[in-house]
């Protein structure tokens, strides 16, 4: 057996936990999982644990290995259970590889202990954040219906305060993608958080309610709108884009702007051509597709009986990946922003296209209308990334459009390309304001 046929690096999330969690968010599409292992204590084992860490490793041709841990909420298996997974990577571990641990938690749990862990072994936590409070607390809520926000805002000034490595997660519903600035400041201001990353809420329904399983073509009222999507993200944009480039990182526009420089990939699977490189891994070892898609039908097999390397790269799993091409309706193959949507995530597209063909994205029209918005100015910023300069020059460049002209940086040379991203000599372009020459230059 070999890995030959896996990409150097494979992306797997690990859910010691199952679909167990302290919390009842009302929007959750995972709690539902609970019903796929009746009778379950939803606790991994020191042997399924022990199988995976090795498996991973040996699944990689690459010397940095992501171990990403999710659940339901993963620090309910207490910090024993991390401490013997790093035993296992420090057992298995062949020479000069690095590990990557990451953990996505709602934050309640968390106390000095568990972020000195943290802190100590390099973790990277992401916390799940869905705004100021009332919009936060509207739908994550405990198993009793009382509210999480203070709880949590504890959990990320514990991260803070020890020094740990972290980003905020959050879930894009009906409620708070009415407040995107709100949302956005508080998270950037308030929370403090220099890497964001925003999840549309989507729960489809069939005849009996929320499914099991990705089925219906209705959504629940906590569902986001495609038009609302759209306009958050539009807001956020602009004002990350004038004010925030380099300092905050968005997931979505980071993706963006690779796709505009046309690079091979997003580096979000949503945003890819194909997926199939993100599987799931549930508490008892059985192997899933992808997060999204734990339902028997995608259900690849158990590490215990089968090695990773062979389902990953099962003909199955190889046909789900080349799927999210081959469905994509001729409606988003000629799409003009087609080459930055890529159809999105597959389990969004239950709609029908203007010509009669299945596989619409849901989110279609929040995606269009947000892609052509943003057009222009990722131009300009993939633009100035090929000629060298940083990224947070499209603030200055934006900006003249206000009135105020680019400033040149240090390096900028009277025959070096305009930070404008114009593709004329500085010289021709706003190099001549500084001279007394003719004033501004349209973008």
């Amino acid at each position: 057996m070999t890995n030959e046929n896996l990409p150097p690096r494979i992306h797997v999330l690990a859910k010691p936990t199952g679909a167990t969690c302290n919390l009842h968010c009302s929007y959750c599409f995972f709690l539902n999982k609970e019903r796929l292992y009746p009778g379950s204590r939803f606790r991994m084992s020191d042997e399924v644990l022990e199988t995976y860490i090795r498996q991973l490793i040996e699944s990689h041709r690459a010397d940095t290995v992501t171990v990403a841990w999710q659940g339901g909420e993963p620090t309910l298996m207490g910090l024993d259970f991390y401490r013997r997974a790093l035993e296992y990577q420090n057992h298995y571990q062949r020479p000069d590889m690095v590990f990557e641990n990451t953990l996505q938690t709602n934050g309640t749990l968390l106390n000095d202990e568990w972020c000195e862990f943290f802190r100590e072994h390099g973790f990277l936590i992401g916390i799940s954040i869905d705004g100021p409070r009332e919009l936060h607390d509207a739908h994550r809520v405990d198993k009793s219906g009382r509210p999480t926000f203070d709880r949590v805002l504890r959990g990320l000034r514990l991260l803070q305060k020890h020094g740990v490595d972290y980003n905020i997660l959050t879930t894009v519903n009906r409620l708070n993608a009415d407040h995107p600035l709100e949302v956005y400041r508080f998270l950037r201001d308030e929370a403090g958080a220099a890497w964001m990353q925003f999840i549309p809420a989507i729960e489809r329904l069939n005849e009996e309610g929320v499914s099991l399983c990705q089925e219906g073509t209705t959504v629940s009222e906590r569902s986001v709108r495609p038009e609302q999507l759209g306009n958050f993200l539009t807001a956020i944009f602009d004002e990350w884009v004038r004010k925030d480039v380099g300092r905050v990182f968005v997931q979505t526009f980071e993706a963006n702007v690779r796709n505009w420089l046309r690079l091979p990939s997003s580096g979000m699977c949503v945003f890819d051509a194909t997926c199939g490189h993100g599987l799931a891994l549930e508490h008892n070892g059985d192997l899933y597709s992808c997060d999204h898609f734990v339902e028997p039908k995608h259900l690849l097999g158990n590490i215990r009986q089968k090695h990773m390397m062979e389902l990953a790269s099962s003909d199955q799993q190889r046909l789900f990946g080349r799927g999210k091409l081959e469905t994509l309706p001729r409606y988003c193959r000629e799409c003009e922003v087609g080459f930055a949507c890529k159809g999105e995530c597959p389990k969004n597209r239950f709609l029908t296209a203007p010509d009669g063909e299945p596989g619409l994205n849901y989110l279609c029209a929040g995606y269009r209308a947000f892609f052509h918005h943003v057009d222009r100015p990722l131009k300009i910023l993939a633009g100035l990334l090929r000629r060298g300069y940083p990224a947070a020059q499209v603030m200055q460049v934006l900006a003249d459009q206000n009135g105020r002209p680019p400033q040149a940086s240090a390096k900028t040379g009277r025959n070096d390309p305009c930070p404008c991203g114009s593709g004329r000599k500085f010289k021709k372009c706003h190099g001549r304001e500084a001279t007394g020459q003719a004033g501004r230059t349209s973008l």
